[in-house]
């Protein structure tokens, strides 16, 4: 009896190394597949940048403007830029108004536009993805798709020109660059 016991057991052992094993080997042949996925997405360039930058505990003050510098190589093609804003659900307004600066390479005047970005309705509620009360809003900073004239580093500033200051509620404010394909 008691070598059946034993033969019983080294059964159960060896079903035991099979399935891991084969979980091994799943393991294995799921892994090297992610990775063959990851290289090949890392082929194709995506041409965007995009920085968020924080705002400081959570009060945007006037003086506060963040500036991001991008580089522009390719003049031919036409660009799509966004202003990206987090802020939360006790932000106050449906909107924001906001100065946004940009400013060419090897220039010294920084051309502004003042742009009226809507962040939510009465009716509808918030614009954007949310998450708890955590809210991001990505809109064009231009009616339409823009050719940069000169290569090189460019530079936007973003202030906030609302009544209030400082500005309570948002989270961070960003610039987002991306190629039309």
């Amino acid at each position: 009896m008691l070598q059946k016991k034993l033969h019983i057991t080294q059964l159960f052992n060896f079903l035991s190394l099979m399935k891991r094993i084969s979980f091994l080997h799943f393991s294995k042949s799921l892994l090297l597949l992610l990775i063959a996925g990851m290289l090949f997405t890392a082929c194709n360039k995506i041409d965007v940048y995009e920085k968020n930058t924080a705002i400081p505990k959570y009060q945007w003050q006037y003086n506060f403007q963040p500036s991001f510098n991008f580089e522009i190589k390719d003049t031919a093609s036409l660009y799509n830029i966004f202003i990206v804003l987090r802020h939360t659900d006790a932000y106050r307004y449906n909107n924001i108004w906001l100065n946004v600066g940009i400013k060419a390479p090897n220039d010294s005047v920084t051309t502004s536009k003042r742009i009226d970005l809507q962040l939510g309705n009465d009716n509808k509620g918030w614009e954007g993805t949310g998450m708890d009360d955590i809210w991001e809003v990505r809109k064009p900073a231009t009616k339409a798709p823009i050719q940069f004239k000169k290569a090189g580093l460019y530079q936007f500033t973003v202030a906030q020109v609302m009544r209030e200051n400082p500005l309570a509620n948002v989270l961070s404010v960003g610039v987002r660059v991306e190629k039309v394909k």
